[in-house]
Parts: C-alpha cells; structure tokens; sequence
C-alpha cells in the first residue's frame, strides 16, 4: 500500500518555493505505484523578483524530458501567469501554437520546454498542483465502469474527464470540471490518471497520498486472490531453472529483435511477474492494450505473449515460438504504423520491447540496459493495473488510432531528442577476460566511455568488482558488471556468458586478453611451465572463443573478436619459448576462427602489444626479474630498456592497446578479419612483414 513519504524535518529545510516543489516531486515519483518513469507532472505558483525587481507571479513546472524521482531545481521551467492566464479564454489552440506561446512566457530561456501538461496546471486555481499515474487510481480509469465505481469511492468529491489526449483542450475541459464542481477535490482522467492540488506543497502531497489510498483500499477489498487474472494456468518454475531458461533464450531472442538496430536485453522474474504471465486470462489480457498513455513509447501497444507450456526441458521448442513469435510482432507492427501513420511518421523499430513468458517471466528490449528497465519498469506498472481494473470490471485501453497518435506524438518525441546520441559502442556488449588488469580495465573504460556495455571476467573477482564499479559510478547502473572466471575452466566460461546473456542478452565483442608469462632457458622449461602456458593462453583462448562462437551464431548478428597477442607471436623471445610458441598459437588460432567466422559476420583480429608494464599483475611477479636477467639488466632498468629498442623511442601503455582494440571492435573496421596490428612503439626484430 501507498504511503506518505514526507519528513517534516527534511521538508523544513527546503527554503525556497521551488526547493519545496523539488522535495515533493522527488517522493512522489520515488514511489513508481503513484507515478510512472518520466510522467506525471507537478506545478507551484509562487511570487518571484524579475529583472527588473517587480513582483511577478510565477508558476514553476516540470520540464519535459525529466523525471520526477530524480529531477532538481533546474529540471524545472518558470512561466509568467499574467501571460498564460488569457489564453483560458480561447476555444482551442493547436500543440505547435501552443508550444511556442509558452515559450515566449518563460522567465529563463535556459529553463527547459515546459510539459506538455503545463496549461492543465496554469488553469486551475490552486497554488500546488500534482499530475501522477497512480496505479490504484489508473486501474479505475481504465475499468469499464470506473467512472460509476468513483462515485461509490468519492462521492460528488470528483471530475471525471473522458479520455483525450493532452494539452489544450483536456487542460480547459479540466479547468471547467473543477469550476463547475465546488467540492471537488481531484480529477479522474479516463484512461489517464488523477490530478490534486493544495495550498501548501504538503497540502498538495497529503491530497495525492489521500485519494490514492481510498482508490487502494476500494480494489483490495474486491481482490480475490484466487482469481487475479483468471486464476493459474501455469505454475512458474523453480528459481534456478527459470534463470537458466532465459540465460539460453535470451540470445535468440536477442538476434530475433535486432535486425533493424541492436537491442539490449534484460530479464525480470519478479513475483508480480510470473503471476500475470501464469494466468488464465493474461494472454487475451495483455493485448488489449496500454495501461497508460505514458507507456506507450516505451513498451508499444501490447507485449509478445509466448503461447509456451512452461518445460525447462523443452528449451528449442521455445526458441522457435520466440523466433516465430517476434517475426510475427514486427508485421503486425509494421501494419498498424501503415493503417495509422501521419504524413512524416518514421517507423520505431518493429520488434517487441516487453516479452513474456509462462513459467519463466518477462525479457525487455531496449537501447541500453537502463532503457530496457525502463520497459519492464513500467510493464510492472501494466500488471498492476489490469491486477486492479479486471478486480473492478473489464479492462479497457485507448483505442488503436488514439494509441498511435500518443506513441507518435511531435511532443512526445521531443522527450526522446534529449537523450544523448548515440555512440559508437551503443547497443554493444563486451566480454573482456582479464578485466581486472591493466588492458582489460583501459579497454573496458574505452568502450564504455563510447555506449559499450562490458563483463569484466578475471580470476581476480575482487579486481574486476573494482573497475567495474568505477565503471557504474561514472556511466550508470549496469553498464559494467563483473563475473569470476578461470579461462581454463570450460563450466566457468559457460556459467561466465550465461550470466553475461541474462544480463544483457549476449555478446557482441568479445577480448581474449587473460594472461600470464613465464621465462626460463629452453633446456631449463619444464612440463609444468609449458603446459601452464598452454593451458591459460592457448587452451584459455580456445575456450573463451569457441563460447563466444558459438553464443554468436545463435544470435546470427555477427560479432568480434579481438586476441591480445604479443610481440612474441612472430618473435623468438629468448628464454620465453613456452610463451612465445603459444602466443604464435593464438594469432594462428585467430586466423582460423575468421575463416569461419566470415560467413556468420563474426570478424576476428589480433593485437601485437610488447612491453607493458603499467597496471599488470604479469609485470609485477617474476617476469619482470626474469625478463630483466635474460637482458643483464637491473629490473628497474626495465622500461628503460624496453623504450630504447624501439624505433619510436616510445613506451607503451594500456590505453594504447585500448585504442587498437577500440579500432578493431568498431565500424572502422568492418571489412578487416585475420589481420594483425603491432602496438610496440616499432620491434624491427617484429615486424609483421
């Protein structure tokens, strides 16, 4: 159940009128039962000193593109009143008019567009005025006789706006409800959600907190729990073999929906969750269509229900349902843009972005992992409606046209113009063994700093955790996540891509970089020394690739992989042959996978680093000693020696080898497979050629 969230002690400390609105925004969209991701809106109206130090009614609103749960001061747009209030006496006024009028009511240009909901706000005649999408209330909204059960629950205490979407006219048909009704104390949006008010900011937030609570304790008292939708069909399966399902699925799926542009995948098994996906009626339920408009840019009119019986056993028949399914979707889709469209309209991806399952659960698609969560985030708000709306009566949404015109909306698009670009590693993911070193930490930063999504796999858990961390500090949650891996143990490897295709749906880049380095005589190279060369850099690598090989041609979107050779791939180290012999391995080893790659669109290339001895657990042991002894130099005449050999009179660092991976997993070097590229500052000896 909704509860208030306000601390009169933290509250106190919010000095100004627009510190207040901040405060109270934020708990009302902590809490995603009484406000979806990036909607619902709030207003104040508040005296302010303009430019010229006049008094100015001013009323602050939320800025488009922003979301209240974490929105600050200057997410806010302040407008003049004086200048809005006339406008009340018009009959109408298009969007595009509309936006360019307040524009010019602004006491900032820097502020942001205000919401699209502004005047709804400007025309009602209280000082505090909150827009939210409470699930309790929606699930009102959105039952066929929501508006007669309201009067059961409010009495004459509210409006009742019949669905349109926003802006002008729904904000003046708002306004003249509440004028017409003097006891009224909310607004009932059909199909939409509820709107308060108060004199005061804690007024105004005790009010939300209020109605909602009435609305709750209105549905569970006719919930019964047997029934909630339609009772159960499928049983969900155990926690262990749900994971596993979706960890060999996901791929599938993922090459599935990603023919237009990449998608990231994420997996939800939450108990809301596997209970509308196991129901009786959820698969005819889950069409009829969005609980919100709000949602409609972010999860599409309808999910892809997967008409599967839960049997963990039975994993190829559920991919093809997925494949079949999700080429099933996306001409529906492209169908429904075609019967709706506006002249102009350029197509969204057609495939899913919410997917469900029975027995297993929910998969959302999305641009990012943070954008697939937004998906599922707000599908969770879906179920908790129709939960409601079908204790209430029968569900209903907005029709097919009025679905289209929001999802294809100029002003709601103008919400997604603000995310940042794109990038050259957006949609992309990467699995980086030895991501605790010095290579795999650089190129783990280096992809991400460009869209990339990264698993840092190495030995050294606590390392990896590290960067990762850094990693999510500076970029967002997830970005980076980190695994414990023994590139000699072929179930760690496959545990290691299972937990990376359950977290973001598989793998497109994958960099063999794990390693370690040994140095002794020939006549002095034991068994043991030479067979742990090749356990970890030949075998290792075999492993790593074959995996990642493999996990590709499920998803048939091609892939990359980039191997960390070495100087000695093509040099005689001296006294290293265990190393150097295995190292040519590898290189030879990459030429082989491209020539099988090719077909698939699975590139594979090789990096020929030498000498790096920043931020490397292999320099820090005894190479270090017994690279310097095979010289007859002191070991910290080391780096010194190293950058006097070569050509440029250069050290190389880690970031440079990122840079060459950077380069071969990009689009730069889409047409290159087998090839070779030396980062070693110029080793005549070296030379590829």
């Amino acid at each position: 159940m909704v509860q208030s969230l306000w601390e009169a002690s933290k509250a106190s400390e919010q000095v100004s009128g627009l510190d207040q609105l901040v405060y109270r925004s934020n708990l009302i969209g902590t809490d995603r039962r009484v406000c979806n991701y990036g909607g619902g809106n709030t207003s104040s109206k508040t005296i302010v000193k303009d430019f010229r130090g006049r008094d100015v009614e001013v009323m602050y609103v939320k800025g488009s593109g922003s979301d209240l749960a974490s929105m600050k001061a200057s997410n806010f747009t302040g407008l003049r009143m004086e200048d809005i209030r006339p406008l009340f006496e018009k009959s109408e006024m298009p969007d595009e008019e509309m936006v360019a009028y307040l524009a010019n009511c602004m006491i900032d240009a820097k502020h942001p567009r205000a919401s699209i909901e502004t005047l709804l706000h400007a025309f009602l005649p209280f000082k505090h005025v909150d827009h939210t999408h409470p699930d309790s209330i929606i699930s009102l909204c959105c039952a066929d006789n929501g508006k007669e059960l309201a009067s059961e629950i409010f009495g004459d205490r509210f409006v009742w706006v019949p669905y349109i979407r926003p802006g002008f006219t729904l904000s003046k048909m708002i306004a003249e409800g509440v004028l017409n009704n003097p006891k009224a104390e909310l607004v009932l949006m059909e199909k939409h959600g509820l709107v308060t008010w108060g004199e005061t900011s804690e007024a105004a937030y005790a009010q939300t907190i209020k109605i909602i609570t009435e609305a709750e304790n209105f549905i569970e008292a006719r919930i019964k729990k047997e029934q909630v939708f339609g009772g159960v069909k499928h049983a969900a399966l155990a926690a262990d073999l749900r994971r596993t399902v979706a960890a060999q699925v996901m791929p599938t799926i993922r090459g599935a929906v990603s023919d237009a542009k990449k998608m990231i995948l994420s997996f939800d098994d939450a108990d809301d969750v596997l209970q509308f996906v196991g129901g009786l009626n959820s698969a005819a339920l889950s069409q009829v269509g969005a609980a919100c408009p709000d949602h409609l840019v972010h999860t599409k009119v309808v999910p892809l229900f997967i008409d599967w019986t839960p049997n963990a056993d039975d994993i190829e028949g559920l991919k093809a349902k997925l494949k079949e399914g999700v080429a099933a979707y996306k001409e529906m889709y492209k169908a429904y843009f075609d019967r709706n469209k506006n002249e102009g309209d350029v197509m969204f991806e057609a495939a899913p972005r919410v997917i469900l399952i029975p027995g297993v659960g929910m998969i959302n698609t999305g641009k990012s992992w943070a954008m697939s969560q937004v998906s599922g985030a707000l599908y969770h708000r879906a179920i908790a409606v129709m939960r409601g709306a079908t204790a209430l009566g029968q569900f209903v949404s907005l029709s097919e046209n009025e679905s289209y015109n929001v999802e294809y909306w100029p002003l709601e698009l103008y919400k997604l113009s603000l995310a940042p670009a794109e990038a050259e590693f957006s949609r992309k993911i990467a699995f980086i063994t030895g991501g605790a070193g010095g290579i795999g930490s650089e190129t783990a930063r280096r992809l991400v700093s460009e869209g990339a999504h990264v698993v840092l796999a190495d030995l050294n858990l606590e390392g990896a955790e590290k960067v990762a961390a850094e990693i999510n500090a500076k970029y967002g949650e997830n970005r980076a996540i980190a695994v414990k891996m023994d590139v000699t143990s072929e179930e760690m490897i496959q545990a290691a891509y299972a937990e990376t295709s359950i977290t973001y749906g598989g793998v497109d880049i994958i960099v063999n970089n794990a390693g370690l380095a040994t140095s002794s005589p020939f006549d002095q190279t034991s068994l043991k020394e030479w067979n742990l060369n090749m356990n970890v850099l030949g075998t290792g690598y075999f492993l790593v690739a074959r995996e990642a090989f493999i996990l590709m041609k499920e998803q048939a979107i091609g892939g990359n992989m980039v191997f960390i050779g070495s100087k000695n791939s093509i040099y005689a180290g001296k006294s290293a042959s265990a190393y150097s012999s295995v190292k040519a391995l590898e290189a030879h080893l990459a030429r082989c996978i491209a020539t099988e790659g090719g077909e698939f669109g699975i590139r594979v290339n090789t990096i020929l680093p030498d000498a790096i001895l920043q931020g490397s657990a292999i320099w820090n042991g005894s190479w270090r000693n017994e690279r310097a002894a095979a010289y007859g130099i002191e070991p910290d005449q080391l780096e010194e020696h190293y950058r006097k050999r070569t050509t440029l009179l250069v050290n190389i660092y880690p970031r440079d080898i990122a840079e060459g991976i950077a380069f071969f997993a990009s689009s730069k070097s889409d047409k290159t497979t087998g090839c070779m590229l030396t980062i070693d500052g110029g080793v005549p000896a070296a030379f590829t050629r």
